[in-house]
């Protein structure tokens, strides 16, 4: 077995999500989740499928987005995983649709952040082993801190 790192590719203004699932039917019911979810939302979608012809297979509604999104697919190459990309919303606007996919076994990343994928390479396939999002923490949040939190999280909508 071999560690392998691979950089998640994030157009400027996106999100990532990055998931497990099981079955070639989530490119559709993800693509039917995210359009329920957020209005204008953009993304792309691509799956890895783990069988068969073992196939990126991908969509979306957004040519660069699907084009990124099967990129990363192919970078990754993870069986039964895919990756979505998002423009226009934001994670916490489908999470809990994508939640409710039968096919969807986990979530493991979301983020706007730079992402590494931490994977390990056999002579079977590849898998996911886990994920580095964005930076080391630089030290705790004093009280300027907390109020910008709490400003900012009311300022965009989310806490009144």
């Amino acid at each position: 077995m071999e560690l392998k790192i691979v950089e998640m590719t994030i157009p400027e203004e996106s999100n990532i999500i990055l998931g497990q699932s099981h079955f070639i039917k989530t490119v559709e019911d993800v693509y039917d989740a995210l359009v329920s979810s957020a209005a204008g939302i953009k993304f792309g979608i691509a799956f890895c499928e783990a069988s068969g012809e073992c196939l990126v297979r991908f969509d979306g509604n957004d040519e660069e987005l699907k084009k990124v999104a099967a990129e990363n697919a192919m970078k990754l190459g993870c069986g039964h995983s895919f990756n979505i990309v998002l423009k226009d919303a934001y994670p916490i606007n489908v999470l809990n649709q994508l939640k409710s996919v039968p096919e969807i076994c986990s979530i493991i990343a979301a983020t706007a952040n730079p992402l590494q994928v931490v994977v390990a390479d056999t002579d079977q396939g590849r898998g996911i082993m886990g994920v580095i999002d964005g930076f080391k923490p630089k030290g705790l949040e004093d009280e300027e801190g907390v109020k910008w939190r709490k400003d900012f999280l009311r300022m965009i909508g989310y806490k009144t």
